[in-house]
């Protein structure tokens, strides 16, 4: 994940961003803010949004369709959320939250402590598994390069296993081999 990557706190009332961000400086992590959903989905869909503390009632777009709405987007739908709500356990809220794969719902006012270790966990792990995609696309564009010798195997070697039949070459057709014994 690049250096540039922060957390955004989104929340309609500015107190409760103060009180967020004021939480969460100690961890030194970059954090960035919005006061609306609008404005949270167009800073999440530009990237470098590596995890999302998210309200849940704002005016306009709730938090729960941003979250709708990264699920069905490809490059956002693994970014971890934190819902935030100030009107109590609701178990209807906590269903659909959990549905669309929130990572947590926490209650305000936040204890800051709790939220620091929720928070340090959840975009660590995001980090450490976007450095393994990145680790997988490299070792895979490696052994494209080899796997184009691999995919025509010389003639006349069988397969080290006996049971495994010989394989046709690629993008040969079973009228094709035919026409070839013949």
């Amino acid at each position: 994940m690049p250096s540039d990557t922060r957390i955004l706190i989104v929340d309609d009332h500015e107190d409760t961003l103060y009180a967020l961000e004021s939480a969460l400086a100690p961890l030194g992590y970059q954090l960035g803010r919005a006061t609306s959903g609008d404005e949270a989905l167009k800073q999440v869909l530009r990237g470098q949004v590596g995890l999302l503390l998210l309200d849940v009632r704002m005016p306009g777009v709730s938090g729960l369709e941003v979250v709708r709405y990264m699920r069905r987007v490809e490059q956002t739908q693994h970014i971890p959320v934190i819902l935030l709500t100030g009107f109590g356990a609701d178990h209807e809220l906590t269903t659909t939250a959990f549905r669309l794969g929130v990572a947590d719902l926490v209650l305000k006012p936040v204890d800051p402590w709790a939220l620091r270790t929720k928070v340090r966990y959840l975009y660590d792990a995001h980090r450490r598994h976007l450095a393994l995609e990145r680790e997988v696309r490299r070792l895979r564009a490696l052994t494209g390069e080899h796997t184009e010798t691999a995919a025509h195997p010389r003639p006349g070697l069988p397969h080290p296993d006996a049971r495994v039949p010989t394989q046709r070459p690629m993008g040969a057709h079973a009228g094709e081999l035919e026409k070839d014994r013949t």
